[in-house]
């Protein structure tokens, strides 16, 4: 293109050519602005779905806050839930769904963990069912498409066993 113009608006053209790769580059940087917040993640349920003697299969309700203008691609999400200290389960699930902006959307992950050999301390622990257990959930949000951001994510609350039994 530049060979076919005259010598005298060559660097004219070199200079269109160059503000206008520029111009373009500046929509690139708004990919990486500072206006991007980081969406919130909530333990909202535990659901027993079968509970055997040495497998115990539960469905975690965890729902997802995006507080930005763009929608949220959600890859991965690791974590580790624990019950007074003692690790309950531990995986990783791969979810690729996405939640709109400034939306809210919840997903559930299947959790399958053997509790046989925390039989004691759990026992110890129901014991007293008025004194309340402490729960934290812990792990890591992976998202976006191409350029992915990690989320360190850490809730916890308190349960007391005695609401959770039926009278």
């Amino acid at each position: 293109m530049l060979r076919q113009l005259p010598g005298e608006l060559k660097p004219m053209a070199r200079l269109l050519l160059f503000s206008f790769l520029i111009l373009q580059l500046t929509g690139c940087a708004s990919w990486f602005s500072d206006d991007y917040r980081d969406p919130e993640v909530h333990l909202v349920k535990v659901e027993a779905v079968k509970v055997r003697l040495l497998e115990q299969e539960f469905i975690l309700h965890v729902r997802v806050d995006n507080p930005n203008d763009g929608r949220l691609f959600i890859r991965y999400l690791n974590y580790k839930v624990r019950l007074n200290d003692l690790l309950l389960t531990e995986g990783e699930e791969s979810l690729w769904r996405s939640v709109g902006g400034h939306a809210r959307r919840t997903f559930k992950i299947p959790v399958r963990t053997n509790l046989w050999q925390q039989i004691k301390p759990l026992a110890k622990m129901l014991k007293n069912t008025e004194q309340p257990l402490r729960y934290r959930l812990d792990g890591e949000l992976i998202s976006g498409l191409i350029f992915s951001r990690e989320l360190h994510l850490s809730r916890s609350g308190e349960i007391i066993p005695g609401d959770l039994l039926p009278e």
